[in-house]
């Protein structure tokens, strides 16, 4: 904040942010004449978007002051965008201009009465914004004067000519020193002390407690030719210090650290031994790295401590990491600080701010994921093989930092001169606590990756003494590179595909595409920000004949992720979150909350870790065949996932979880390995379990009400090799290859057990590939609800025929009895039933169960033994949040607490790729600061569960060859017979029939909005297209009930493949709405409410009227600028979208 006083004596509290899209209307009316003569006409919307940096001055009411603009090329067209720099050097050689430390003032407009303030602290905020600046160039018409706000910070420097017409143009610029100086770096001194310590006890007082008052000035006194201390100044005074030391722990370090890609951080040695005798098989690569993921090595841990003496010599207080070192300070006080530092004072380190601190890497503690990682990772599928590095170490540490926030921004400058006190070493390392913000000084250091037994709890990071370069030079590459590029990239685990494309390139020249998984990029990706896969429209192409749109925009997208960079972006920096949010499960859930997390523009998850029994999912192991064993809740796909790539931001730990360590914060992976988190997430989703059979002997003639109720037992026997329950992909890939290579489709029973939509989708299937109906014996268990999986007897009726007419046996209402009469059941060679008459035994060459689902065994245990609260389910509140604040849970796994009186709605209700985005939505207010703190509700409103409104989806391919699809609002599952015997049921609109193959209805409730859809076709139809119709008007379907009743709509299919309707199936049709609804919201007219007031009013009987209501809306609306404006919106939406929606006419086109 900044105090502006203007001529006349008024103030002003000022602050400087990022120019956003909202400001653009008070940056126009901020304009003048002299502004156009200055900058030239300028559109400013092109301008901002395309802009390195736009800063807006706001005073405290968020009213607009000032705004200036800065792009890293001249106006004016003075010179080429890419080739400027020769030409600027020429006016005046002391100005060491590069592309790095260089911009060009665009714009700038002011309030006239605080302009020069306004100018001087937008200038001052850009060069602290951008520490790498060091000058700031504005080019104007040389005939015209700067005036008398933008001469007080700009000095001429020469004249250039234009390159398209005859005129000169005069050249003026801005330096650093001006301004935001860099600061002077110089060896502390004694007398310093007394200038630094209020900086360190501002945020700390441990130190000195620890040490005594004099700590720092002891430390100083003890420099010798190993530690130094150093510290920047500001006109005389101290306001930084910073202590390094070249005494490196190597052997902690090579034990704990991939060091690989810094060579140890040693110097070259002939001695080194850098590979393994044999190489490892491609196959084995493949294998680790699927294990791995492609960030590197699992964020898995050992629960040991390591074992070394050195790990335990360094004090870490509060953050603040302090080195034994053999000073004397450090030997009178060693005992007590231990114990200071086991009481609890290093847990506080996540409440630092400002405050930055570092340690001795004979003390790092380590554990870090990061999407730096892959492309410096040295492979793990070379096993235990640990790289030896003989020669001299290469890397000094920076053990103790801390500077004045104002001047934190150039925390750098420290880096030279630091470097030069170590003129052999090309490293700096530096130790923090994982939870310790991100400070200036850690950004330009990369993170070191720990091994998987590493269990210390520090991160490394590694700066490199190149990272000082001022200045490079960038240029296409020759074959004369190619050895240079070898020696850059032998450390990297996919070095032979990036010189098979450098080789490549120099041949073609042109870069090769053809294997979009040849390189993990992760190293760059966090410069770069992850591009959202839009949804697309399936359009009916031959219908739509010449007005389809372009096969660029129709045919199937390459399934690749975009990440995206530009102007606009270079400038605009990530929140790095470094916390350990780790995932179990890869339900659809746990894959929406990562997703929603992974596309956060302006953050960095640097630790997002997935435990899951098959790592993640969309392996596409069935390939593109449409028929798959599980019904779909069209969620994701594999095409989705592939368009996502997880794998580029989350460490996949492969294993299941067995147990949880709430007081370590561990997770037990396999009985055997630990990942360790700060939070933790549950979505292991619900299971399909093995079936407990009851043990019945058929022999005595039984039924189901003589037999003793064993629904809630486990099944602890031995698992069947022919006994299958499908719950993934993975599960219906083994279920396949046991069909083939077991000759089940040309003999042998099949059994398929259960109540649920899946054993339709199963029995389509096993017919699909081959197994005859005869053999296929479709068993129902005693239903536990009045309510069947589909709830449609109009679709039941025509799937039963269907499976009727195939052969397949229907045994209804059977328990399961015994397997193979009781005796041994691997391999299950029959199976016995009991039902309410009399029982019965069937042959069984393999076994479907599908019967209701739950908690898994193992994953319950693991709760039981954490004491987290389970009823049923896992309890979890509104928020998540089980019983244990760092545990939260989401999906069919949980269950709301008691005390809100709700066991009917649960997480299964909703949509699980909502519940996953909401649960994230949830956890971002932790991190991202951009959000406004979540305010705890009124205590009435927390005994209320969250109502979501996302549609909940099921489908698949149903007996007969029926293609399937069911959309409903979130409900509590009621009868269909039920639900439209309801007086306030509204409208159903059915066309076809079940049996032809040709079924749509559509249930249209009381307000006009679509809450149902059903379809059942013979043929395929574009799905993702008629789950857009949900929630929809039916007048914004063209009048659909209208239009049904007057009998105009004989098929729904063939209605919603016409092309009027391609934009609702459009993914920014949504957007569309929102712009109209804020229209019919907001007041234009001066003399009349909104259009939204107008029926409120009319609503609660404020108006009087004359004639009916809607009949007077439309009025108004047709008679008010509001027709106009939506007009132009729909137009505009048109336009822009034009191609993809070429079927639509706008004026100007015809």
């Amino acid at each position: 904040m900044l105090v502006l006083t203007s001529p006349r004596g008024k103030s002003e509290v000022v602050h400087c942010r990022r120019t956003e899209s909202r400001d653009i209307y008070c940056i126009k009316s901020l304009m003048r004449k002299f502004t156009e003569k200055l900058f030239g006409r300028l559109n400013v919307i092109y301008l901002l978007e395309k802009a390195n940096l736009a800063v807006t001055l706001c005073n405290d009411k968020e009213e607009i002051m000032a705004q200036a603009t800065f792009v890293d090329y001249p106006n004016w067209n003075v010179a080429k965008q890419d080739d400027w720099v020769s030409l600027f050097r020429e006016l005046d050689s002391e100005i060491p201009c590069t592309p790095l430390n260089t911009l060009f003032m665009h714009l700038f407009v002011a309030v006239d009465e605080y302009s020069i303030g306004c100018c001087k602290e937008i200038i001052r905020t850009v060069f602290k914004a951008v520490p790498e600046l060091h000058f700031i160039f504005l080019i104007v018409p040389v005939y015209m004067s700067l005036g008398s706000t933008l001469i007080t910070v700009f000095t001429q420097v020469g004249s250039i000519p234009c390159l398209t017409f005859e005129e000169d143009f005069a050249v003026y610029v801005c330096h650093r020193h001006d301004h935001y100086p860099q600061l002077h770096i110089r060896r502390a001194r004694v007398e310093d002390h007394d200038d630094l310590m209020p900086i360190f006890l501002h945020h700390d007082t441990i130190l000195k407690e620890t040490y005594g008052e004099y700590f720092l000035a002891e430390l100083i006194e003890a420099q010798d030719e190993e530690n130094h201390a150093v510290v920047c100044e500001v006109e005389g005074i101290a306001v930084g210090f910073m202590s390094v030391c070249s005494r490196v722990n190597m052997e902690l370090l090579h034990e704990c650290f991939n060091l690989g890609p810094f060579h140890g951080l040693c110097n070259p040695h002939p001695d080194d031994i850098l590979e393994p005798l044999q190489e490892p098989s491609d196959q084995g690569s493949e294998d680790a790295t699927l294990k791995t993921s492609s960030q590197g090595s699992k964020t898995v841990e050992e629960l040991q401590e390591p074992d070394f003496p050195e790990a335990k010599e360094s004090i870490q207080v509060k953050g603040i990491t302090y080195p034994h070192q053999g000073k004397t300070v450090e030997e009178a006080l060693t005992e007590d600080l231990s114990s200071a530092v086991q009481s609890g004072y290093a847990n506080e380190v996540e409440n630092i701010e400002k405050l930055t601190e570092v340690s001795t890497v004979e003390d790092v503690a380590y554990h870090v994921s990061t999407e730096d990682s892959v492309s410096i990772l040295l492979p793990e599928e070379k096993g235990d093989f640990r790289p030896s590095y003989r020669g001299t170490p290469a890397a000094f540490c920076i053990q103790l930092f801390c500077i004045d926030e104002k001047y934190e921004a150039r925390s750098l400058d420290f880096m030279n001169f630091v470097f030069s006190l170590f003129p052999d070493k090309s490293f700096c390392i530096i130790s923090l606590p994982h939870l310790t913000p991100e400070f200036v000084l850690i950004q330009n250091f990369v993170k070191a990756i720990p091994f998987n037994n590493c269990t210390l709890e520090q991160d490394l990071y590694v700066f490199h003494r190149a990272g000082l370069l001022k200045s490079i030079n960038i240029r296409l590459a020759t074959d004369l590179d190619t050895p240079g590029v070898e020696n850059l990239v032998s450390t990297l685990m996919l070095n032979k595909s990036i010189l098979s494309d450098l080789n490549q390139y120099n041949e073609a020249c042109r870069d090769p595409f053809q294997n979009p998984y040849a390189h993990s990029l992760t190293s760059a990706l966090h410069y770069l920000v992850p591009v959202r896969p839009r949804r697309q429209i399936v359009y009916p192409l031959e219908k739509l004949g010449i007005n389809a749109p372009s096969k660029e925009v129709s045919k199937d997208p390459l399934s690749y992720a975009l990440n995206h960079t530009n102007r606009k972006l270079t400038l605009e920096p990530k929140i790095t979150v470094n916390a350990k949010i780790v995932v179990v499960g890869a339900s659809n859930v746990g894959i929406s909350f990562l997703e929603t997390l992974v596309f956060c523009p302006h953050l960095k998850f640097s630790n997002l870790t997935l435990i899951s029994t098959h790592g993640l999912p969309g392996k596409n192991l069935l390939g593109t065949e449409q028929r798959r064993f599980l019904a779909s809740d069209h969620c994701f796909n594999d095409k989705d996932y592939a368009l996502m790539s997880l794998c580029s931001w989350v460490n996949i730990v492969v294993g299941r979880m067995t147990g949880i360590d709430r007081a370590a914060k561990q997770v037990i992976v396999s009985k055997e390995e630990i990942v360790l988190y700060d939070h933790l997430i549950l979505c292991t989703g619900q299971q399909y379990q093995v079936p407990c059979p009851t043990g019945a002997d058929i022999t005595k003639h039984l039924t189901n009400r003589e037999i003793p109720d064993n629904s809630s037992q486990q099944y602890t026997g031995k698992v069947p090799c022919n006994h299958f329950t499908l719950n993934d992909e993975e599960d219906c890939f083994k279920a396949l290859n046991w069909i083939k290579n077991n000759s089940i489709t040309t003999e042998g029973n099949v059994i398929v057990y259960g109540n649920t939509i899946d054993i339709y989708t199963t029995v389509e299937t096993l017919l699909h590939i081959g197994v005859r109906g005869s053999n296929i014996h479709l068993v129902h268990p005693p239903p536990t609800s009045n309510i069947t999986c589909i709830n449609n007897y109009s679709v039941e009726s025509a799937v039963v025929n269907a499976l009727l007419g195939a052969g397949v046996s229907f045994h209804r209402d059977a328990l399961l009895a015994q397997w193979n009469d009781g005796e041994y059941p691997d391999p299950i060679r029959s199976a016995s039933f009991t039902t309410p008459t009399k029982p019965f035994r069937l042959q069984c060459s393999m076994f479907f169960s599908f019967c209701e689902k739950n908690v898994d065994y193992e994953t319950f245990k693991a709760f039981n033994d954490a004491c987290l609260v389970y009823d049923g389910r896992l309890v979890i509140d509104t928020n998540f949040h089980t019983n244990d604040i760092a545990i939260r849970a989401a999906g069919s796994l949980t269950k709301f607490s008691n005390r809100y009186y709700s066991n009917e709605w649960t997480h299964n209700s909703f949509s699980s790729k909502e519940i996953g985005f909401q649960l994230a939505a949830a956890m971002l207010s932790l991190f991202d600061p951009t959000l406004e703190p979540v305010t705890e509700p009124p205590a009435d409103l927390d005994r209320l569960i969250p109502m979501y409104k996302g549609a909940k989806i099921q489908g698949g391919i149903l007996p007969g060859h029926y293609h399937y699809l069911h959309v409903a609002k979130p409900a509590i599952p009621t009868p269909l017979e039920v639900q439209m015997a309801q007086p306030d049921f509204g409208l159903e609109i059915v066309t076809g029939s079940a049996q032809d193959g040709n079924y749509f209805r559509i249930h249209v409730n009381k307000y006009k909005m679509v809450e149902t859809i059903t379809c059942l076709s013979k043929e395929p139809f574009p799905a993702s297209n008629y789950i857009r119709l949900f929630g929809q008007h039916e007048q914004v379907l063209n009048n659909l009930c209208e239009r049904y009743d007057d009998n105009l709509i004989p098929d729904l299919f063939s209605y919603f493949s016409e092309s009027w309707c391609m934009a609702l199936f459009h993914d920014r049709f949504i957007d569309l709405r929102k712009e109209l609804r804020q229209i019919l919201a907001s007041k234009k007219e001066e003399d009349l409410p909104s259009i939204e007031k107008l029926a409120h009013q009319i609503e609660d009987e404020e108006i009087s009227l004359h004639e009916k209501p809607r009949k007077y809306l439309q009025r108004v609306f047709q008679e008010t600028i509001y027709k106009s404006l939506v007009e132009k919106s729909v137009l505009d939406y048109l336009h822009y979208n034009h191609y993809h929606l070429p079927m639509y006419a706008w004026p100007g086109i015809i």
